[in-house]
């Protein structure tokens, strides 16, 4: 058992640091060949933040174990929303944009609800992937073609400071990309060979393990993501990123993952993880709004988003074990 124990660890951690040599590695090529910095940030950020959560779903998917793909995706979504954002705003309060209120987080309760509707017979089949990807590449080329119309600001050499100019050499930003996409599948790999290898000792079910040690671990990029822009005082970044996070996991990992399998799970599913889901995406909802001002998640609001994740952690334990 030291051994799967160990392969989770190693797993997580190399996971974590080929993310964000990916993630370097793709900027930099797309600051290459001139594409605008938003949508930079929109696509090939957002890509890299979620990266590892759509990696491993998919191997877990492909290698039989649907409940680390499906856990991983949804328990990912209850760990930006408690957790991250939670943490983030105990650090620094996070101001919303009014904008994010009326347009990206209606958005996200509506996916949100689209994946409710799906899961409640217990399947997700190949045309329920069908309709998320579509819709996920709905959602993307609405954001590209709105980042491409505001290019010619956000290129700007006042917005931009230069920026567009590559730091380094193409060749070594395609090898730093090549690296971090290679050590990101085998660190899932050897994750997801740990994660069932210690779900079967213990007598746990894979989605268990899904939707707490991997969602965690594959979340950590979006907490690094977000701690950072919080403290730079940037609080669209750090709540766009859970946002899009999000978004990301509920349509196209999962929507990924369905089609290169169908998945099945028990009632208990919908029933506890699902609505915890729901129930965090119509908290945020209502934490972000604001009367006459923006709103601001404040330290109290943060404290009691990771009480709410607490206590899920603390009920799925009692509920295992």
């Amino acid at each position: 058992m030291l051994l799967p124990f160990l392969a989770i660890l190693f797993g997580l951690a190399l996971l974590v640091w080929s993310a964000h040599r990916f993630v370097e590695g793709s900027a930099d090529t797309a600051r290459y060949f001139g594409l605008p910095p938003l949508l930079i940030g929109m696509v090939i950020v957002g890509f890299g933040t979620s990266a590892p959560e759509m990696v491993v779903s998919v191997l877990a998917a492909s290698q039989g174990n649907p409940g680390i793909a499906l856990g991983n995706a949804y328990g990912s979504n209850i760990t930006n929303i408690a957790l991250i954002l939670g943490l983030t705003a105990l650090i620094s309060p996070i101001t919303v944009d009014r904008q994010v209120w009326r347009r990206e987080l209606p958005i996200l309760t509506v996916i949100t609800g689209l994946a409710a509707w799906q899961v409640w017979d217990g399947k997700i089949t190949h045309f329920d992937a069908f309709v998320l990807l579509t819709v996920f590449i709905g959602i993307m080329g609405w954001n590209i073609h709105q980042g491409l119309k505001k290019s010619p600001q956000a290129d700007s050499p006042a917005n931009e400071g230069g920026s567009s100019a590559p730091h380094i050499p193409l060749k070594q930003s395609l090898i730093k990309l090549g690296v971090g996409l290679v050590l990101l599948i085998l660190s899932s790999r050897i994750l997801v060979w740990g994660a069932v290898e210690v779900a079967r000792g213990f007598g746990v079910s894979d989605l268990i393990i899904g939707l707490t040690v991997v969602a965690v671990g594959t979340s950590l990029p979006e907490l690094a993501s977000s701690l950072i822009a919080t403290r730079k005082g940037e609080h669209d970044i750090a709540l766009g990123n859970v946002l899009g996070s999000n978004l990301f996991n509920t349509l196209a990992v999962v929507g990924l993952a369905a089609a290169i399998q169908p998945m099945t799970v028990g009632p208990e599913f919908f029933n506890r993880d699902v609505l915890v889901m729901g129930a965090l995406t119509l908290i945020l909802f209502l934490l972000c709004f604001g009367f006459k001002r923006p709103a601001k998640i404040t330290s109290l609001k943060g404290t009691a988003l990771v009480l709410i994740y607490v206590g899920y952690t603390v009920y799925l334990a009692t509920t295992v074990f």
